[in-house]
């Protein structure tokens, strides 16, 4: 008795192929980039134009091309928040000296009239 031929599974894992963790790996380790432009036009009038650009990479393989946007990031970063809220500080403290300096002077000039009068 004979057995009916097998079609062979092309999802099965074998030697020669890769899995999907081996794929991961390579594309996070090269990086990949995906771009692509979406026009809309009305009677030849663009409208609009949206510019896509997708970089798929590890975060060291990002930070050797000099992608590095999220530490820089106050909603992403602890750090950057930290910074942005002390330069916020400092100009609010510097803009406060600066309104007590004016009224300093505009008190004083008024003084002096009311003295020579």
């Amino acid at each position: 008795m004979t057995t009916p031929g097998r079609l062979s599974d092309p999802y099965a894992s074998d030697g020669g192929s890769a899995n999907l963790a081996d794929i991961l790996e390579r594309v996070l380790d090269k990086g990949i980039v995906i771009a692509g432009d979406i026009r809309i036009n009305l009677l030849d009038i663009e409208l609009l134009t949206i510019k896509l650009r997708l970089i798929v990479a590890s975060l060291d393989k990002a930070k050797e091309m000099g992608i590095d946007w999220w530490e820089d990031d106050p909603a992403l970063s602890g750090a950057a928040r930290r910074r942005e809220l002390a330069r916020e500080n400092e100009q609010l403290q510097a803009r406060i000296a600066e309104l007590e300096s004016r009224h300093d002077d505009s008190r004083d000039a008024h003084a002096e009239v009311v003295r020579d009068e």
